[in-house]
């Protein structure tokens, strides 16, 4: 398979023909860098863990420059960098049984770039292959660029498609910033407690970013838990392990603005607030 950037590439763990392997995708996920997927993409992963009816595929689209280093990867320039990251991705993609696992090797530079459509038109050409049911994503009021750029590019490549051949679901999942601020009207919720040594393994594999500095392993297992016992205040929980989701579906249609779909959900939010101290404040 052909990408703009000719160091793409597609990863398929149990050997299948990329084309063949992204053909029978169910679940997808698309993600800014590497790690992402195993962090705001689990019910996905988790669906289709162990199954032949249901095929995760992933989708990074950056090619993980940049990133802090500490420890023994301190000394690691841009570079090697790349390729460990590039490494831990597989081994995620093995660890999860992923139908298949897509690196387009961009800079982030150029996801960022509002001129630049090439990474759309990977983003529509591996649409088109897969035609996958639901799809994760990044959550359009993360505070990471990349990841919000990331989350654009994808909903342009989605809005490209024949409306028949459109997802029936996209989430925009938590990473950079968490989602417990929704009403729980607008909550996406995501029962994630089955298989923990999986998704403690998953996110554990990237020994680049644990060992070098970000201990994402302990912050998404612990956002998993809180989520879980904080989602109700008067009933028992209900979970173990909880991950929270915007509705991104609505997105789809060409004609719904994007900026006034996700600042609604913020003047839900103000309004819930500012009618509660209402209720109780005390009479002057």
């Amino acid at each position: 398979m052909k990408f703009n950037m000719e160091s793409a590439e597609v990863f398929v763990p149990d050997g299948l023909p990329a084309r063949e392997a992204l053909a029978r995708t169910t679940h997808l996920a698309v993600g800014a860098h590497q790690d992402d997927l195993e962090i705001m993409a689990i019910d996905g992963i988790l669906a289709c863990f162990q199954r032949t009816d249901r095929w995760f595929t992933g989708v990074v689209l950056t090619n993980g420059s940049g990133s802090p280093r500490d420890a023994l990867y301190a000394g690691y320039t841009d570079a090697e960098m790349q390729l460990v990251r590039q490494q831990e991705q597989r081994k995620a993609a093995i660890l999860g049984e992923y139908g298949a696992q897509v690196q387009l090797d961009y800079p982030s530079a150029l996801i960022k770039d509002t001129l630049n459509e090439q990474p759309v038109e990977d983003l529509v050409k591996l649409l088109q292959i897969a035609q996958p049911e639901i799809i994760y994503t990044h959550n359009l009021a993360d505070k990471h660029n990349t990841h919000v750029a990331a989350t654009l590019r994808l909903i342009e490549a989605a809005r490209r498609l024949p409306a028949a051949s459109r997802p029936a679901k996209i989430y925009g999942c938590e990473v950079w910033r968490a989602l417990d601020w929704l009403l729980e009207e607008d909550k996406v919720t995501f029962d994630c407690s089955a298989h923990e040594g999986l998704q403690m393994a998953l996110v554990g594999v990237y020994d680049s970013q644990v060992a070098g500095g970000k201990r994402y392993d302990l912050a998404t297992m612990g956002r998993r838990r809180a989520n879980a016992t904080y989602y109700a205040s008067h009933t028992t929980d209900t979970a173990t392990g909880m991950v929270y989701a915007m509705d991104l579906t609505p997105l789809l249609d060409p004609e719904r603005d994007i900026q006034a779909y996700v600042t609604e959900f913020i003047a839900r939010l103000s309004a819930d607030v500012s009618a509660r101290l209402a209720q109780f404040r005390l009479p002057r």
